[in-house]
């Protein structure tokens, strides 16, 4: 078992140092603190003491990983997770989330923050080791793209909102749909490309690989990818987006190359931000839980800071049904739990 001299030395400082870092003590110069937090990284240093010492000295501050700011989506989250916060007497780190700059950024929070926030990103196995040697709480809000079993995830089901979905897609007489994803694995909204596969197979529906549209996740890629595959031949008729501002971006591809909505295409979104309701015609989309679900991370997450192994809540979302699927959604039935 590796010892604090033995960081202390490898790193060419005393055992009190070593400790000063592990107890977050202000006194250690900067340029020390990132050599002896390398160190124990290095050599798999388990300090046994750290959650208690942490317990006494807390920070008072939590780390939210941000994918992009420009989402309103994400900034919807980062409302209920600050106010959450607040509440609990704890200030929020806002941080944008890079996977190159990864290493980076575990120097960053170590020391600063008791616990960590994702929305939906990917940790690499290092430094997902890395922070429960240090034993620094982290969770995820929303399913990451590729899967972390060590970091607890406050989500709805997306098998089943996706399959609610078409469901309503098909009783519109809609078999052959389409998806537009982020494209990268890895992104935060992956998983729900995972969850309309998995939910077209329990549909007893086929997914040809064409089908398959990739929008970057932000309008504008959507807007591009979408008309370039409505100039060729397409075979879908109906078309599920990963997020709205994909959603709106075919819209508006839709209206740009003469395709009606939504007689021609029936176009869904996912999350039902704001604008979903304003763009023409209204978005039909799976309404996301935003409140509860950032509410709920949040107070998950303070729980895990204070040594207590809550529950991870189970979480449902609802189908707005609006005038991209249907011609008259007043008369359509209501899709919520």
């Amino acid at each position: 078992m590796i010892t604090r001299k033995e960081v202390a030395d490898r790193a060419g400082v005393s055992v009190a140092v070593v400790s000063y870092v592990l107890n977050n003590r202000s006194i250690v110069k900067e340029e020390t603190r990132q050599k002896v937090l390398a160190v124990i990284n290095e050599l798999g240093y388990r300090p046994n003491q750290t959650a208690r010492s942490l317990k006494t000295r807390k920070t008072g501050q939590i780390a939210v990983l941000v994918h992009f700011v420009g989402n309103p989506f994400e900034g919807g989250l980062l409302l209920y997770i600050e106010k959450k916060a607040k509440l609990s007497n704890y200030s929020v780190f806002f941080h944008s989330f890079e996977p190159a700059r990864e290493e980076e950024l575990k120097n960053t929070l170590m020391g600063r923050v008791d616990g960590i926030l994702l929305l939906g990103q990917t940790l690499s196995e290092e430094s997902q080791a890395f922070y429960s040697l240090m034993e620094l709480p982290v969770v995820s809000l929303m399913h990451p793209g590729v899967s972390m079993p060590s970091i607890p995830v406050v989500d709805v089901d997306w098998i089943a909102e996706m399959r609610r979905l078409i469901v309503h897609l098909r009783e519109q007489g809609h078999e052959q749909i389409a998806f537009m994803t982020a494209g990268d694995p890895q992104d935060p909204i992956a998983h729900r490309l995972i969850a309309f596969r998995e939910a077209m197979r329990l549909e007893g529906l086929k997914l040809p690989e064409p089908f398959i549209l990739e929008g970057a996740g932000r309008f504008e890629r959507a807007f591009e990818a979408l008309t370039t595959k409505l100039t060729q031949d397409f075979d879908f008729t109906a078309l599920i987006a990963a997020n709205d501002l994909m959603a709106a971006g075919c819209l508006a591809a839709c209206r740009e190359s003469g395709i009606l909505v939504p007689q021609q295409l029936a176009v869904a979104g996912c999350e039902d931000i704001l604008m979903s309701s304003q763009v023409s015609p209204a978005l039909t989309t799976i309404c996301y839980p935003r409140m509860e679900v950032g509410l709920e991370a949040t107070e998950l997450l303070l729980s895990l800071i204070d040594g207590d192994n809550r529950k991870t809540p189970r979480l449902e979302g609802k189908l707005s049904v609006r005038a991209s699927t249907v011609e008259n959604p007043l008369n359509v039935k209501s899709y919520s739990n």
